[in-house]
């Protein structure tokens, strides 16, 4: 008989491992606690030293003034200032003249090259002189055989008139050789007329150059048959120099020019490119139109140029300067100095601590980029001509300097200026 033997097994200790997972949460709460105050603690450090204003070493870096406000300024002067009239002009040759045949026949040779000066009496075109040269000698020979004639008839004359005198013939017969030998001198004049003719239309067949000047295209070519009658021309001359420019000025502007003109002054006129920035040619005007061009208001002016050099070109348009008048002695600012408002007309002139002052000023007259001033400018005052936009009264600048006429200049800045700037 087996005895069974019972078997004993522990219960677990209900508050023993109850503790052991208790203390197993308190730890992982207090790890959790440390890093929350650990994050807590760096960011408010982070964050007063943020926040904290940092105190500069005065040593260190000293405080600095504000730098001016960047201007460019030029000089006034004391000058002269030409007055002009301004307008649109044309050149336009003294001469043009259409070189065509004045007789019939074949072009055998040009002697021009295209677009050259050529001078009065140079070869330009031969025409075939051949047919000319024939009929110049059938018109000689011609006159050979009327000249016997009117010889013989001379003799017959003489001897009817002895015969005559001895009753030997009768009257009618003496009167018509006297009338014959009259028509054999008729035919000599004749004939001398076809010869003259002849030399003339030999000469034509050399086609010359009426005037000087510069020769255009070639509108016919060698070997072609042109006549006396064609329409078209064999080359077109223009003479450029001198040359003249056409332009018209309005007419309340007539006075003045004709008050010079009749004084006998001989005004000066500028021919200018369309930029109005380069010149071409300078000259003087000639004369003005007898009427005033009712349509526009103007009238037309003609002024002569030597051309030199060429620069002008028939048909060419340019911008016309006429000087009229010239103010003397006068104080001149750039005009890029005048600024305008309400209050009337000021420039800002800089002052010699390198602030600007507000001037209101008088203009006289203005021609281009150049102003006179008849008050509140003093010759030797800096004038603002660029950054005035962002001054106002007692702005400090920082200057630099262009010449009179507003032109830049390379930079010259002011001592106290540069000192302070950073």
């Amino acid at each position: 008989m087996n005895s069974t033997i019972p078997q004993y097994r522990r219960k677990p200790n209900q508050s023993g491992e109850a503790g052991l997972r208790g203390g197993g949460s308190s730890g992982a709460w207090r790890l959790w606690l440390i890093v929350l105050v650990a994050v807590a603690g760096g960011a408010y450090l982070m964050f007063t030293r943020v926040g904290k204003p940092r105190v500069p070493n005065a040593e260190a870096s000293p405080v600095r003034p504000r730098p001016g406000i960047p201007v460019a300024a030029a000089q006034a002067t004391i000058g002269d200032l030409n007055r002009y009239l301004e307008a649109l002009g044309t050149v336009t040759p003294f001469y043009t003249v259409t070189v065509k045949s004045r007789v019939d026949g074949q072009i055998m040779k040009v002697d021009f090259r295209e677009g050259q000066i050529v001078h009065k009496g140079d070869l330009l075109i031969q025409i075939d002189p051949r047919p000319f040269q024939v009929q110049l000698e059938q018109a000689e020979g011609q006159l050979a055989r009327d000249k016997a004639n009117l010889a013989n008839a001379r003799i017959t004359l003489a001897r009817y008139k002895t015969l005559l005198a001895d009753q030997v013939i009768a009257q009618q017969d003496y009167d018509n050789q006297a009338a014959l030998l009259g028509q054999y001198q008729g035919t000599i004049t004749a004939d001398q007329a076809a010869i003259d003719n002849a030399k003339l239309q030999l000469t034509y067949s050399r086609i010359t150059a009426p005037i000087t000047g510069r020769i255009g295209l070639r509108l016919v070519d060698p070997g072609n048959i042109v006549h006396a009658t064609d329409a078209q021309g064999l080359a077109v001359i223009t003479q450029v120099r001198p040359i003249a420019v056409l332009f018209s000025i309005p007419e309340d502007d007539l006075p003045r020019v004709r008050k010079d003109v009749h004084g006998g002054d001989r005004l000066t006129v500028e021919a200018f490119d369309r930029t109005l920035k380069t010149r071409l040619a300078t000259g003087t005007l000639l004369t003005y139109d007898n009427e005033i061009d009712t349509t526009t208001g103007t009238v037309r002016l003609k002024a002569s140029f030597p051309n030199d050099d060429y620069s002008l070109f028939p048909n060419q348009f340019v911008n016309v300067k006429m000087l009229v008048d010239t103010d003397r002695n006068v104080v001149l600012i750039p005009t890029a100095a005048i600024q305008r408002s309400a209050l009337g007309t000021f420039v800002y002139v800089v002052q010699p601590d390198n602030t600007v002052d507000l001037r209101k000023v008088t203009l006289g007259a203005t021609e281009g980029e150049i102003s006179s001033v008849t008050s509140g400018v003093r010759p030797g005052d800096r004038v603002v001509i660029e950054g005035a936009d962002r001054l106002q009264q007692g702005s400090r600048v920082k200057v630099r300097m262009a010449s009179s006429t507003g032109a830049p200049s390379p930079e010259i800045v002011n001592q106290d200026a540069q000192s302070a700037a950073p």
